[in-house]
């Protein structure tokens, strides 16, 4: 396994890193899942720098990130990515996004001089993703990404439940 790359179970409103990601929606509002978790324990701060976004840009693209305040959550800053929504039928386009939000979130952090990054496992909520194909496109993304950068430190995968931490486990094996 990579030295510079962790695998936890639990939550990731917890996790006391430079910048965590959030599975947001393409409205930045906040929602469910992840995404209502970070907005609740973050505090009001984020939802309105999320409002400032939304004003200047219109809410953020699938497969793209944007980047907070962390409002009162031990990390320093949130990085907002929107997952793909599952299709079977564009499998290639959903794998394509996926692997971008990993990217456009490292690339994020590496702008704003964060070096350690926690991401929650994006898309395998409500969008329906099946985990057990989003585990591999998030770590093999996340490694070649890190092959060729040396600015981020450590990258902790967090996950919340069972299922998602032994298919990552697996694959990071």
């Amino acid at each position: 396994m990579n030295e510079r790359i962790r695998l936890v179970r639990g939550d990731i409103t917890k996790i006391k890193v430079d910048v965590i990601v959030n599975a947001a929606n393409s409205s930045l509002l906040g929602g469910g899942g992840v995404d209502g978790a970070i907005h609740r324990a973050g505090g009001p701060e984020i939802l309105d720098d999320c409002r400032k976004i939304r004003a200047k840009q219109g809410g953020c693209a699938t497969g793209e990130a944007v980047i907070t305040t962390a409002g009162k959550l031990p990390a320093k800053k949130v990085i907002h990515t929107v997952g793909p929504i599952w299709s079977a039928a564009d499998r290639e386009q959903s794998e394509q996004l996926l692997a971008s939000c990993y990217i456009n979130s490292l690339k994020l952090a590496i702008k704003n001089e964060l070096n350690t990054i926690a991401f929650p496992n994006i898309s395998t909520g409500v969008y329906g993703f099946p985990k057990e194909q989003a585990a591999p496109i998030a770590i093999r993304t996340v490694i070649e990404f890190l092959s060729e950068n040396d600015s981020i430190d450590e990258v902790i995968f967090v996950c919340f439940d069972e299922e998602n931490f032994t298919l990552y486990s697996n694959a990071l094996s």
